[in-house]
């Protein structure tokens, strides 16, 4: 699916992603997920890149979509597990591990909230062959809850607990989510922030002198303020 009317480009993909699929988007496109995901953040990356344990299921095989997060589960009466949300964690955090990560497992695409360095996509990312999906803003957790469908397992939990576990989970218009990094390494945040500076200055036009210099008004960018 592509196209909308407010001029966002929206896709919706079948995860595991394709490379073909992975090859059309874009920076700036809207991203819906169906199918399977895992999660995986700090205890994970740490057993399997640190320690050296095997994933406990083939995530080759599973899925390439690792989601950077922490959901809210509860247990129900059957013993089954129901996510009623699912909150994104910042992934500049896990950059020391990716590397290896995607070595292992085949990760393609990695959604998370708030990017990751630019420079990580173009020496990590780009070669593995993978992207970057963000969030969008904050208190989206139980928007994107809407979008689980069912908890297949939950890995690791009595050692790691219910944050740090991995779950897999199989998602329907799972989203939105914004293509921050794309294959090239494209980065839509450097891209944003390029703009902006660019323009920043202009801001200042016709300002009068800072009254309160004394007390740390200024309107010079390079002074440390008090």
């Amino acid at each position: 699916m592509a196209g909308s009317g407010d001029g966002l480009r929206k896709r919706r993909l079948a995860a595991p992603v394709s490379d073909e699929d992975l090859a059309t988007i874009c920076c700036g496109d809207i991203v819906f997920l169906d199918g399977v995901i895992y999660t995986g953040r700090e205890g994970v990356y740490r057993k399997v890149v640190d320690e050296g344990a095997e994933p406990p299921v083939d995530l080759r095989r599973l899925s390439n979509v690792n989601f950077h997060c922490s959901p809210a589960a509860a247990v129900q009466d059957d013993g089954s597990y129901r996510i009623g949300a699912v909150t994104a964690t910042a992934s500049f955090r896990f950059s020391r591990a990716l590397p290896a990560w995607f070595a292992k497992t085949g990760c393609k695409v990695v959604v998370g909230k708030g990017g990751m360095n630019p420079k990580d996509y173009r020496d990590t990312f780009v070669p593995a062959g993978a992207v970057y999906l963000t969030t969008v803003g904050y208190g989206t957790g139980a928007l994107l809850g809407r979008g689980i469908r069912e908890v297949l397992a939950a890995h690791w939990i009595e050692e790691l607990g219910i944050a740090q576990a991995m779950w897999v989970l199989r998602v329907e218009n799972f989203g939105p989510l914004i293509v921050e990094s794309d294959l090239q390494g494209n980065s839509l945040f450097e891209q944003q922030n390029a703009a902006i500076n660019e323009r920043i200055e202009k801001l200042y036009d016709g300002l009068k002198t800072p009254a309160l210099r004394r007390h740390g008004e200024t309107d010079d960018k390079t002074e440390e303020l008090i």
